[in-house]
This record gives C-alpha cells, structure tokens and sequence, in this order.
C-alpha cells in the first residue's frame, strides 16, 4: 500500500469523490434510512432476522438504490416483482422498497440538514486553489440535494449521480462506468485520475477502471476490507491527504 505522506497531487489531472460518507457524513443518514425500510418490510415476512448494520455493507453500501435492494433480497431468500421507478413506496416491489427508503432518507436530511466533513472541505479549498478539477461521482439520486443543503456544489466540475448513470445508460458501481465517465467529463482519463470512495463497491470500481490512484476512506467498513477491494491508501479523514505544507491537526 502507498504511504500517504506520497500522494502527490500535482501528478494527477482530476479527482473524483464519492459523497455519502466521503464528503458528507450522510452514509449515516442512509444507513438509518435503510434499516428503517428493511426492518418495517423484514417485520412482515415470516422467519427473517432483523436487518444489520453488516447488511449494509455486505449488500448495499455504495450501490445505486435499487441494485442494493434487489441485493440484501437476494442475499434473504426473498423474491418480489421488479416493479416500476414510479412505483409508490407502499407498493412490494425492489422499486417501491427502494422508493420507500428515500423517503426515510429526504425526511430526515430535510429535518436535521447535513454539515460536509471539515477534513473534507480543507482538501477541497487544497485541491480547488490547486486547479485540480473535481467531480462526485455518487450512486445516490440524492446526491445533488446534499450538496446543496451542505453547500459544497460550487467545487465539483460535474455531479455523476444515480439519476444521470440512467440517463446515460451507464452501469453502476462496482462497474467503473460511472466514474470513467465522470473523468471523461472533466478531460482526463482513469490513468491521471484519482478515486475517493468509503463503500466497498466503490474502491471496487475504483481498481476495476485501473485508476492511478484509489484512496480508501475508513468510515466503518475497516481498512482491511478496503485494501482487499482496491484500495492503494486508506485514511479515517481526507485532511490526512493535504500536502506537507498544507497538513493541519486533525481534531
């Protein structure tokens, strides 16, 4: 594994975060959310355990909505319709489960707001003053509503979030599509980029695009697993990333 005290950003020409848990700490707004829809849909299927904080990350951590559910159901036993993206939340189909948790998601961002990392935004004013052109790359449809209630949309170049994958027709994490694609956008290419993801999906993506470097952030998935997904760095705050002359004590 590459120490972090050489990460030079001056030989990359763009990098690439994922939001939830990278940027914002609202992996644990979905984490709540997801327990919450599985746990109130779980109580009415005979002879299923509750749903686990290990559930999220062995299933759903990182992956667009509706692949998480069809996932954690899979890895259950359980099998339900497909369904239809304007499928209402209270309908027993992937998509109604998957429409039903953002609901728990939207409810509490909008009572509690987000705050962004503050190890985070020091290495976003690094990277900005530096030049570097930035993008979230984030399964999450969620994902521009985030930045604007943490009021940190004004550093990235271009949001590649869930909502535009579909558009695009691009296949979603651990494929590498969506952040090749984001690369593409900001004018470079996976071999002067660098990946920023906590999910395990995402280091995954991360290394299967073969990008120069792939920083794992330890939120909770633990550095072992990240190193073993892809990672060439793991650090528990982004600040362990600025450059010598930038390095602030991280509280």
């Amino acid at each position: 594994m590459l120490p972090v005290a050489e990460v030079d950003w001056d030989q990359y020409d763009a990098a690439l975060f994922d939001l939830d848990g990278v940027v914002t700490p609202t992996a644990e707004v979905h984490m709540r959310a997801w327990a919450a829809m599985f746990n109130d849909f779980l109580a009415g299927v005979q002879g299923q355990p509750p749903y686990t904080d290990q559930d999220y990350y062995d299933y759903v951590d990182g992956k667009p909505r509706y692949d998480g559910v069809r996932t954690f159901l899979l890895a259950r036993g359980i099998t339900l319709p497909e369904g239809d993206p304007s499928d209402p939340p209270e309908a027993e189909t992937v998509a109604g489960l998957g429409n039903r948790k953002n609901e728990y998601f939207n409810r509490v961002l909008t009572e509690q707001g987000v705050q962004a990392y503050p190890g985070s935004v020091r290495l976003l004013d690094v990277l900005r003053e530096r030049g570097l052109p930035m993008a979230i790359v984030s399964s999450s449809r969620n994902a521009p509503a985030v930045l604007d209630a943490a009021g940190v949309t004004d550093y990235f170049g271009t949001v590649m979030h869930g909502g535009v994958a579909a558009e695009r027709r691009l296949a979603g994490k651990p494929a590498p599509d969506t952040f090749l694609a984001a690369a593409a956008d900001l004018g470079a290419t996976a071999e002067r980029a660098v990946v920023l993801e906590d999910a395990i999906s995402g280091v995954q993506a991360g290394a299967a695009g073969d990008f120069a470097l792939v920083v794992g952030v330890d939120r909770g998935a633990g550095p072992a697993a990240l190193t073993e997904a892809g990672a060439d760095v793991v650090v528990a705050d982004l600040a362990e990333l600025l450059p010598d002359d930038q390095e602030e004590v991280v509280e």
